[in-house]
This record gives C-alpha cells, structure tokens and sequence, in this order.
C-alpha cells in the first residue's frame, strides 16, 4: 500500500474549491496557548510549519510571537499566500516558502520549533511522516504535532456524510499513545500526546451539503458544546483534536 493517502491533484482541487483563504488570524488562534508557551519557555526563535499552505500557523508565529518563519509544502499557490499576508498586516519577504515534496527533500537547516497541523493523518507510516519532523528539529528545540481526532464523534460525522474526505485520513495514527512511543523510540524527550478541545464537528465543504445535512450538523454541534460545557473534559469519544509534543535532545 503506497504511503501517501492524497496526491497533489486532490490538494489542488481542495484548495481551489476553498473561498475567503485570506483571512485575519486572531490572537486566540487555536493551540495559540501551548505555541506561547512553547516558545516563551525555550527561547523558540525559527520555526517551520509542514505542509500548512497557506500558511495560517506560520501567519500566527510571525505576527503574534515574532518568530523567522518557513512554510513548507507539497503545493503552494502564492497569490493566496500573499494575500493572506497582507490581511495580517505583513509582507511577502516576511516568511519564506518552500515548495517541495516532503519525501524527496533533506533540510539544510534544523529550527527551534517544528509543526504541523493536520498532516500526519495523510500518511498510512505514521512513524515514518514523524520521523521526517524530527530531522527537522534542531537539538533542544520542540516538535508540535496537532490532528484531528476521527475516532470522537466528529470522526463518525465525517464517516457518514463526506465518506470521500474520511477516507483521506488514516484513522489508525489518531491514538496519543501509539504517537508518544514513536517519538520516544525515535530518542526524543519530554514527550506528550493527548486529546485537545472538548467537542466539535466539522464538514469540509459545507455549503455544498443539503439543507438537512447542515441542520443535523448544527444540531449535533449545538447539543455537544451544551454537555461539554456543563460537564467540561476532553476524551477520545467528543475531543475534537489530538496534540503531540515532544523535545530533541541536546
């Protein structure tokens, strides 16, 4: 079985069938509260996001947290990338892109800080994709690896109204402790990995969904944050997310 779940004709067409990319990114983006901890307490002062065009975390780190800052990616359209600087107040020269394929290319640098934000689930070797981060980390900087959690209720939303989308995804690589024993067997450090948020779902697309569809989503979303706000944890059955973070040692 090839590794790669997508190919670059379907994140073509992802992304062109994507409006309003150009967005502002708030202070209270989410995973905002552990990058600014992340990069308060170890002096974070470069930092790669893989695979995130258009580049909305890299977006973040420059304007928020004042990082120099890469974007690297399988494809890159500029324009949107551009004009998504501009909504934030920055410049073209302010990030620096990279567009290559993850799997044909050797950093020729390491940063403080390496992230991804819904990558890894694109791949059926998950220590293999994570392993790829690792090169990048420099000694005694940090790995920070978010992906959605399929297995919670959003995961059976996905499932049973954009089959197409799940079938993207290796449900297999959501498990925290199966991601922790990789990056522990890979040497890294400080290692942890849980679940994150404490319900949501989502539907790629939306607008082109039924009248139904969207009113059972908006149920089901409403009735979620109700409970989980009374009864406030995170779990693999509601928690919307999973968060791996890890450090290299020196």
């Amino acid at each position: 079985m090839a590794n790669l779940l997508t190919d670059r004709n379907f994140w073509v067409n992802y992304w062109e069938s994507k409006k309003g990319l150009a967005v502002q990114i708030p202070a209270n983006y989410v995973f905002h509260r552990q990058l600014g901890e992340i990069v308060a307490q170890n002096n974070v002062k470069t930092a790669i996001e893989l695979g995130g065009f258009p580049g909305y975390y890299a977006v973040f780190l420059k304007k928020y947290l004042k990082l120099e800052v890469t974007l690297l990616d399988y494809f890159i359209h500029p324009p949107v990338v551009v004009d998504l600087l501009e909504k934030n107040g920055l410049k073209e020269k302010d990030i620096h892109i990279i567009e290559t394929d993850l799997f044909n290319y050797h950093p020729d640098q390491q940063y403080d800080l390496v992230l991804s934000c819904g990558l890894i689930e694109h791949f059926n070797d998950t220590a293999d994709i994570i392993n790829r981060h690792i090169a990048f980390v420099k000694p005694g900087g940090t790995l920070f690896i978010t992906l959605p959690n399929f297995k919670a209720v959003n995961g059976w939303f996905q499932k049973n109204f954009d089959k197409e989308n799940y079938d993207k995804h290796n449900i297999d690589s959501m498990n925290p402790e199966f991601l922790k024993s990789i990056c522990e067997k890979a040497g890294m450090n400080e290692v942890k990995s849980g679940y994150f948020g404490r319900f949501s779902v989502w539907l790629e697309n939306e607008s082109q969904k039924s009248a139904g569809v969207k009113l059972f989503k908006k149920a089901v979303w409403l009735t979620g944050k109700v409970f989980t706000k009374i009864i406030p944890f995170e779990s693999q059955a509601l928690s919307p997310y999973i968060i791996l973070q890890a450090k290299k040692p020196l």
